[in-house]
């Protein structure tokens, strides 16, 4: 169905279709990747614990903790870039509803080429000439609104995606800094056969680590060169509300992403069920607002048609 559905897409809109598409199958696999790290972090746990040393056991179990939270946060980036594909889903839609505003002008421009050729003297010239101009100012509308929601959610849309990227690498190299701390801790000096390696003695700095790591987290704060907007000026209609209007461009801003730890809780972990995670996770982001249900009014003097989709 899903190849059907994109033969059906308007000629306008079908490589935007294409891209939302492959952008889908990239988030699954980010999502595939997450799922496998948490497994490979569990397995990691019960490794270290079936080697009957209790130094690789105890760091081993610390490494599955920092490798789950590295597989949440691939996790939390694919719902990021739910969100982003949805902002690109609207110009979809819209191309979409332009589709059928060009066709039509296009359509009686044919038509009019047609009769003058076989009939120079028919009074429907006259008739098709008036319905081409009308043709013409409803495309011309239409053409606006497209080129106004296009740059407005081109932005939009890769602004979430290459702010969802730099929250991803940013909290990834928190985790992988804390993750070679704790490699330090293990000591790997040869022994001769008949020695016993000494006790562990890093239990507490080894705690101290995946407490540093939660905090570091949770006090991650965005550092994002502000992006400028004017579409603030655009109305419902997708055309300028004051085509005057002088007013300096807002920016485009994200609410403050939450770190991965809830703030008094200390990281856990278990051997039952693999390896716990820190704190609560973040709520996923609601993406599913901008489905493909979603409708673009194309109001005022357009007479494009309003088309949804469910991919």
């Amino acid at each position: 169905m899903a190849s059907l559905r994109g033969i059906q897409q308007p000629e306008l809109s079908k490589k935007l279709y294409k891209i939302i598409k492959s952008e889908n199958h990239a988030i699954g696999a980010y999502e595939t990747a997450a799922r496998e790290r948490l497994s490979i972090a569990s397995q990691l746990s019960d490794w270290g614990e079936a080697t009957g040393d209790d130094s690789i056991s105890d760091i081993s179990d610390k490494l599955g903790v920092l490798l789950s939270e590295l597989g949440e946060q691939e996790d939390v980036f694919a719902q990021n870039l739910e969100e982003y594909r949805g902002v690109l889903k609207q110009i979809r839609n819209t191309e979409s509803s332009v589709q059928p505003s060009r066709d039509h002008k296009s359509k009686v421009s044919d038509e009019i080429q047609k009769l003058k050729y076989k009939e120079p003297q028919s009074t429907k010239i006259v008739q098709l000439e008036q319905e081409l101009v009308r043709a013409e100012a409803q495309n011309l509308v239409a053409e606006a609104q497209l080129t106004n929601i296009t740059r407005q959610k081109l932005k939009e849309a890769y602004d979430l995606h290459f702010a969802a990227t730099i929250e991803r690498a940013e909290k990834q190299l928190i985790l992988a800094r804390h993750g070679r701390r704790l490699l330090n801790l293990l000591d790997d000096t040869p022994v001769v056969p008949g020695d016993t390696r000494p006790a562990f003695e890093h239990t507490h700095q080894a705690r101290q680590v995946l407490n540093d790591a939660e905090e570091d987290l949770r006090e991650w704060q965005p550092s994002l060169e502000p992006i400028p907007s004017s579409a603030t000026e655009m109305g419902s209609n997708l055309m300028p509300t004051s085509p005057t209007s002088t007013a300096a461009p807002s920016v485009t801003g994200h609410p403050e992403r939450q770190g991965m730890f809830t703030e008094g809780e200390s990281p856990t972990h278990t051997r039952a069920g693999g390896v716990q995670m820190f704190g609560a996770q973040e709520g996923p982001h609601q993406a599913d607002q901008l489905e493909s249900g979603e409708r673009r009014d194309m109001s005022g003097s357009s007479a494009t048609e309003q088309t949804t989709y469910t991919t």
